[in-house]
């Protein structure tokens, strides 16, 4: 399989980490969408990441899909969710969370990097969802004792949270106090403290307008 786009990309990021903690082998190709758009377009014409391209050549795209086929691919049991009921609805609403999160946070760097004029409104309005994604997820984690959101192995849910949290501090500093969410910042020193988060990372590197 070829895993395309950059690690600086948290969507990129969390698949990369899946596939490492899966056992799937594959081929990186850290194509940027501004740069290497041309590349992307050959695989995925939205010219968008991740774009996991499987032996057959087929292209699956956006990393939730991603995700279902190697949790597919992997098996009931060893799937880093579960496969029905209300734990399930639960992760994927924390998945939803934590990357709309990060979608927020990257709607944030284009804006003030790629326009001349930024909106104020659309800053405000992103930021005000950050805040508001961000007040859920410490309340939800710090009401858990467990290791991991889902007792004790790591799922969809902690991956996707801990990738779209060092994007948002990277990139916004400014809108993540770490006196208000003790509990996200013990769950991402949690995560990031893991053999394969330390090893698929990448400082940001912002589009340059």
């Amino acid at each position: 399989m070829i895993l395309i786009g950059q690690y600086d990309s948290p969507f990129v990021r969390r698949v990369a980490i899946a596939l490492r903690l899966y056992g799937l082998p594959f081929e990186h190709r850290p194509w940027s969408t501004f740069g290497e758009g041309d590349k992307i377009a050959g695989f995925n014409p939205l010219r968008r990441v991740p774009t996991l391209v499987l032996d057959d050549g087929e292209a699956l795209i956006e990393s939730m899909a991603i995700l279902d086929y190697l949790d597919e691919l992997v098996g009931p049991e060893k799937a880093m969710i579960s496969a029905r009921g209300p734990q399930r609805r639960h992760a994927l609403k924390i998945c939803a969370l934590a990357t709309g999160l990060g979608d927020k946070a990257v709607s944030l760097v284009y804006e003030r990097v790629l326009r001349k004029d930024t909106s104020k409104l659309w800053v405000e309005r992103c930021e005000a969802q950050i805040g508001g994604v961000l007040d859920v997820l410490e309340a939800e984690r710090a009401a858990i004792v467990t290791p991991f959101w889902f007792e004790e192995r790591i799922g969809h849910a902690d991956i996707a949270v801990a990738c779209m949290l060092r994007f948002t501090t990277e990139a916004h500093p400014q809108l993540f106090d770490v006196a208000r969410y003790p509990a996200l910042v013990a769950h991402a020193a949690r995560c990031e403290a893991m053999p394969a988060f330390v090893e698929i990372v990448q400082p940001l590197r912002p589009p340059s307008g």
